[in-house]
């Protein structure tokens, strides 16, 4: 019993410390607030489970790789539904963040994550999926095939066309993709 109550306080203390980030990740994943609290829900469940055994490893990358795998299931089981595209209130909860660094202004940091959020959804979900565990994880390119349980290859030229969609999407022109430096 001793064990249940140490066991219930560390999972507590990882959720309160680490849902925000993977709630953002899902986000990012999914394109929808709504479904990716779901799916952080979903692999919080399943991880709660399995508590005994994941805290030992890392924790983090195990519930990680659990909201990848929700994500994928769920796109699988809705294929012939819409995809939900999230709003611009709904991509944007931490309105001082600036992209660029270079402004505090609220509306501009609004604007790009819009941009953003706007050339991801261009993305096909094998792309969109590869770009956000490299640049938002930033996993390796091992890392990330060994997520998704693909070919480093397919996950190096599923990042080369994401990133040339990126660089001629009209959402990201300017600082973004657009220019080189």
């Amino acid at each position: 019993m001793q064990r249940a109550v140490g066991r219930d306080e560390d999972f507590t203390a990882f959720v309160l410390a680490r849902s925000g980030q993977l709630v953002h990740f899902a986000r990012m994943l999914c394109g929808d607030a709504g479904l990716a609290e779901d799916l952080v829900q979903t692999a919080l469940e399943k991880a709660y489970l399995r508590w005994d055994r994941i805290e030992l490893g890392d924790p983090f990358a195990y519930v990680r790789q659990a909201v990848v795998n929700q994500h994928l299931s769920w796109v699988r089981r809705r294929l012939w539904r819409e995809r939900p595209r999230g709003s611009a209130a709904e991509l944007d909860e931490e309105l001082g963040f600036s992209v660029s660094g270079r402004t505090a202004d609220p509306s501009v940091a609004v604007d790009h994550r819009i941009a953003i959020a706007g050339a991801l959804a261009t993305l096909t979900r094998r792309e969109r999926t590869v770009v956000v565990l490299r640049y938002v994880e930033d996993l390796t390119e091992a890392q990330t095939a060994a997520t998704l349980g693909i070919a480093v290859g397919t996950v190096k030229s599923a990042n080369a066309r994401a990133l040339q969609k990126l660089r001629v999407a009209p959402e990201l022109s300017g600082s973004y993709a657009g220019e080189q430096s």
